[in-house]
């Protein structure tokens, strides 16, 4: 069977204002979509953490060509969301590591302030991918619950058939 798709695509100022137009757009793109309410949330979320990360961390202030594009793949059974930046040179493997609350029976004054939008992406997503050379790009799926039947990251179905 083959799966058609649409892609949409943005190119934003990487300013706090236009965070709140992306969220927008794609909780639209998802409701067309027929995600639920608590999925469309968590895709508004996920989608803004990532646009806030390339607000806050990608250009240094005053940059002239500071900008983040966002697209949506739109499939059958699933949202594909990547944020990327230009930024310059990022070590993904180091960003990926500073993510989130590191134990769990660490104080809380000792948790960094950065990397739990992160940790609160890869929770609310069904499945996150990081990678940059001059930038960093995250591709984020959220796959549609259709009939109640979750999916894995293949999108293969992962319960079995009712008898």
């Amino acid at each position: 069977m083959v799966q058609t798709s649409d892609f949409i695509e943005m190119k934003m100022p990487a300013k706090p204002e236009y965070v709140g137009v992306v969220r927008l757009t794609v909780s639209g793109v998802a409701n067309r979509l027929g995600y639920t309410y608590d999925d469309i949330e968590d895709i508004k979320i996920a989608v803004a953490e990532a646009c806030t990360n390339v607000v806050n961390h990608a250009y240094e202030d005053g940059e002239k060509d500071a900008f983040m594009r966002v697209t949506c793949g739109v499939y059958d059974n699933r949202l594909e969301l990547m944020v990327a930046d230009k930024g310059g040179d990022t070590d993904v493997d180091a960003f990926k590591n500073g993510k989130g609350p590191i134990k769990k029976d660490q104080p809380i004054e000792e948790l960094k302030e950065g990397g739990l939008g992160l940790f609160l992406i890869e929770t609310l997503m069904d499945k996150v991918e990081i990678s940059g050379d001059s930038g960093v790009v995250i591709v984020m799926t959220k796959f549609l619950q259709r009939d109640g039947v979750g999916h894995n990251d293949s999108g293969i179905s992962t319960e079995a058939p009712k008898q």
